[in-house]
């Protein structure tokens, strides 16, 4: 497969962030139904924190038990760093661009909060971009297809997560801002592709994945806030639970394909 049409296919992966994005301009919806969608959001990411660190601590237990102590050691500070840098940064550039538009037990901004949720699922999809790049590289076109067309499903669900905040502010959420958002979140993919066509390393792919942690750390902490001012305690589970089986979903129908 030629550079040229892996990179389209990352493309294509990521552009389906946008179809999850115009929940964002929906109003006039009862506030138990603004907490269930935002309920629904954070199981989505609480999933994604899961998968992430799932794969990002993968080849640091892997270098450990192979007894390569040297990329360990490299990895496992690549590890940490990146999660530090993902969650602080967060934490810092919203206090510096947004810190006067709440207070610490106000409700987070909305436009803030999708920033930052669509910040840490750019980074969790620029390593999406370096798998379907590493393995369009290596001339496995099947499992390209499939992974791309798994991503692609995936980066619904995550667009949709990114808007879901938004249904709580005074005014529908401007295409401008979406359009920004949605560059954010899924044109990373894009990016990561043409990264993993050109080189692989698990270095790389540790310290995305890492910071992707970090920086859903930080957003989910926000959403929680966010969903005891605005949900009951019954409704937040419910719609927790809805989200975390919908990414499950899309998450194993990836796996199951790319095994067949």
């Amino acid at each position: 497969m030629s550079q040229t049409a892996a990179v389209a296919l990352g493309a294509l992966a990521g552009a389906t962030v946008f179809i999850g994005l115009p929940v964002a301009r929906m109003r006039g919806l009862p506030k138990q139904a603004q907490g269930f969608l935002n309920a629904v959001a954070t199981g989505i990411l609480v999933f994604l924190l899961w998968d992430i660190l799932t794969h990002a601590a993968s080849p640091v237990q892997a270098a450990i038990e192979q007894g390569h102590r040297g990329p360990f050691a490299a990895m496992a500070i690549i590890f940490a760093v990146g999660i530090g840098a993902g969650l602080l940064g967060l934490v810092y550039f919203n206090r510096t661009v947004f810190g006067h538009l709440r207070h610490s037990t106000a409700a987070p901004n909305p436009q803030s909060l999708a920033l930052a949720i669509a910040v840490g699922l750019g980074l969790h999809n620029l390593s999406e971009g370096l798998a379907i790049g590493e393995s369009a590289h290596i001339g496995a076109i099947a499992f390209t297809g499939v992974l791309a067309i798994g991503f692609a499903l995936h980066n619904i669900t995550e667009g949709f997560g990114i808007a879901a905040p938004m249904t709580t502010a005074s005014k529908p959420a401007p295409w401008r801002f979406l359009g920004l958002a949605g560059l954010i979140g899924g044109g990373p993919t894009f990016i990561g592709t043409w990264i993993g066509f050109l080189a692989s390393s698990s270095y790389f792919s540790i310290a995305f994945l890492a910071v992707a942690a970090g920086a859903i750390l930080y957003v989910l902490n926000e959403l929680f806030n966010l969903g005891r001012k605005i949900s009951t305690p019954t409704t937040f589970a419910w719609g927790l639970l809805a989200g975390f089986l919908i990414a499950f979903a899309t998450d194993l129908f990836l796996t199951v394909a790319a095994g067949a």
